[in-house]
């Protein structure tokens, strides 16, 4: 889904079609408040807009997003640009900074960007709850050991930290193994640096 706002409804027109014809599927909005009020604002996509218009400008809009967690990959266009805006915009994050009239072959490769920057967030995320669900079938025992291998201590080390066995802390660490799908030591540090 590709979300449109431009306040010029012959470009935001103009546009709509050059996305079907690249095979996108664009919603268009007159303006932020449009967008902000559409019926599924769950749903992921990338966004397309018009750096000044009334109300809300499409820079506005971009600085707030950048401080929500998962605000879309955006691609900002505008008859008159300077370098002043196309800062700000890259600084909250654009993916690109289009200038009008725009070139059908350079939107298709900014929102292709934007599309692939999408799905590296996805991935992301999905390796996170990955993660975080792995970490969640830990003990609180385990996760202190697992802390502490990534720490770089010898098993000998752990016990003396936790007053436990070496065959204790051996036990758990077979535990985290397992329940981490680890085959290495290094597995599991990588594992807790990421998480």
């Amino acid at each position: 889904m590709v979300y449109l706002i431009d306040d010029d409804a012959d470009v935001r027109d103009a546009l709509v079609l050059l996305l079907r014809t690249m095979g996108f599927a664009p919603r268009p909005f007159a303006g932020v408040q449009a967008f902000l009020e559409r019926p599924d604002p769950r749903q992921d996509g990338c966004l397309v807009v018009d750096i000044r218009m009334p109300g809300t400008s499409g820079l506005q809009l971009l600085e707030r997003m950048a401080k929500e967690a998962g605000g879309m990959p955006t691609v900002m266009i505008t008859a008159h640009g300077d370098v002043a805006a196309c800062r700000r915009a890259f600084k909250a994050g654009a993916v690109d900074f289009l200038t009008k009239p725009i070139d059908e072959q350079v939107l298709l490769e900014a929102v292709e960007a934007a599309f692939a920057a999408l799905d590296a967030r996805n991935q992301t995320e999905a390796a996170r709850a990955g993660r975080d669900a792995l970490r969640a079938k830990l003990t609180q025992r385990e996760r202190e050991i697992l802390d502490l291998v990534a720490a770089g201590l010898s098993t000998k080390e752990i016990a003396r930290a936790l007053d436990v066995s070496p065959r204790t802390v051996e036990t758990h660490r077979a535990n985290i193994a397992e329940k981490l799908g680890a085959n290495s030591v290094a597995e599991m540090v990588r594992f807790a640096l990421e998480g």
